[in-house]
């Protein structure tokens, strides 16, 4: 009898932690964030100009012929959308396998970093195996059409882009249609094996349960708080010790000291006799305490290149995943939300919790200085020509005498930096009201992987 009271203690305590978690984490999709129409918007190297519709162009006329506003580069506000909809959404998830050596089930208040480069990971792959331009075709599902475009008190804006699932608790109670299974076309089939990839199932090959285990090798436990470059390199590791031949053909690189040697990135392209795509990880920071704001104009201009998969990054103690800018604020995508545990084990399992259906905004400012920057190149000859922009950018940036990181020709070890370990200066994967350990906040942990 004692058993089964303590058993029926135990699942209310889980109960009313859930709960919890779902009112505290709720506020993610509810919150309102508004676009200017007369100002570009920049995601992941395109560019939006929502101003067209206003005088009534159009991207394509009656005869299907891009129009000059497609061939800059620049779509509408609906193509935003559904660009926007179409990333890999990754968020706090409950109920999901017991993590190892722990009795956590859940990563609410303290794997939000993990989750933002899980994010910033399942971008480069969709890039890898789908192409930038690819599209989840039921992305607009995801959006409220309810409210047309608002008129603010001096400028025209665009509404919200707001959830519209049949429970916020429960996102993906409703059951799918014809719709919205896959056509099983390739792209179809990599999107949904992407998703897979990143499950909360100790067999995921860059699942948390994976990044845990590997966390444990350089003294980290599940509930410990994780900087953006020791994520960086517990997903080089992942990527090292996968068996999925689909991810044979691709690398992670990681820089050290801010420096990206590129006679290793070639190397690593090419160490198994054939080619490799290259993720690119360059963790650095932004200024002091504060985000120094001579950097902004650098930030943007790596957010419009066609290499850039995006920044692990946050304000200071909340990480995010920034995809894009309009104006002087960032565009994130925010893991701060509770979800149930989805089993990918299943036959088109629902994939509208991975995708999040409102992006927000927050001013460069408020940024915490430590993150990390990634970028994708799918051959050595991409990979020259990234370091070729990639350097105009720094040369050109206000802050070229003193660069936030730098390219240099050769190999780490001719630079006796063969072993030189990763210094990590930041905390922003902890939530305020969580426990403060002394362990998790050693300002001079050491990591090697």
């Amino acid at each position: 009898m004692e058993a089964s009271g303590t058993d029926d203690g135990d699942k209310l305590k889980s109960k009313l932690l859930s709960a919890w978690h779902n009112v505290k984490y709720s506020w993610v999709l509810r919150t309102r964030t508004f676009f200017r129409r007369n100002s570009p918007v920049f995601l992941l190297g395109k560019c939006y100009h929502f101003k067209q519709e206003e005088s009534g162009e159009t991207i394509f006329d009656d005869s299907g012929t891009r129009t000059a506003a497609e061939e800059d580069g620049s779509g509408t506000a609906e193509e935003f959308r559904k660009d926007f909809i179409s990333r890999i959404w990754l968020t706090y998830r409950e109920d999901f396998p017991q993590l190892e050596r722990s009795t956590l089930t859940t990563d609410c208040g303290w794997g939000c970093t993990l989750r933002t480069g899980q994010m910033l990971l399942a971008q480069g792959l969709l890039v890898h195996f789908n192409g930038r331009d690819w599209l989840w075709p039921n992305a607009l599902d995801l959006y409220c059409y309810e409210t047309d475009f608002l008129l603010g008190n001096s400028a025209r804006k665009l509404p919200p882009i707001e959830a519209s699932f049949v429970g916020y608790a429960t996102p993906y109670n409703k059951s799918l249609d014809s719709k919205d299974c896959d056509k099983g076309t390739p792209a179809d089939l990599y999107h949904r094996k992407i998703v897979s990839w990143f499950s909360d199932h100790p067999l995921a090959d860059f699942g948390i349960h994976q990044l845990i285990k590997l966390g444990q090798s350089s003294g980290k436990a599940a509930g410990d708080w994780y900087g953006p470059g020791i994520v960086s390199h517990l997903f080089r590791k992942a990527i090292e010790e996968s068996a999925d031949p689909d991810l044979q053909g691709i690398t992670i690189y990681v820089a050290q000291d801010c420096t990206i040697y590129s006679g290793d990135v070639r190397d690593q392209q090419t160490s198994s006799g054939s080619e490799k795509s290259v993720l690119i990880l360059v963790p650095v920071r932004l200024g002091g305490e504060r985000s120094n704001m001579e950097y902004f104009d650098f930030v943007k201009g790596i957010l419009s290149l066609e290499y850039c998969i995006g920044i692990i990054g946050g304000r200071p103690k909340q990480s995010y995943y920034f995809v894009g800018f309009q104006d002087d604020s960032l565009i994130y995508m925010d893991p701060h939300y509770c979800q149930s545990f989805v089993d990918v084990s299943k036959k088109d399992f629902p994939l509208e919790s991975f995708h999040c259906p409102s992006p927000k905004k927050m001013p460069f400012k408020k940024m915490d200085p430590s993150c990390t920057i990634g970028f994708y190149c799918k051959n050595v000859p991409d990979f020259e020509k990234a370091v070729e922009e990639i350097t105009k950018l720094l040369k050109s940036s206000s802050i070229h005498k003193y660069p936030l990181f730098t390219f240099v020709k050769g190999h780490a070890q001719d630079f006796d930096m063969a072993c030189t370990p990763l210094y990590e200066q930041s905390d922003l994967s902890m939530d305020d009201d969580l426990e403060k350990s002394p362990q998790a906040f050693n300002p001079e942990e050491f990591v090697f992987l």
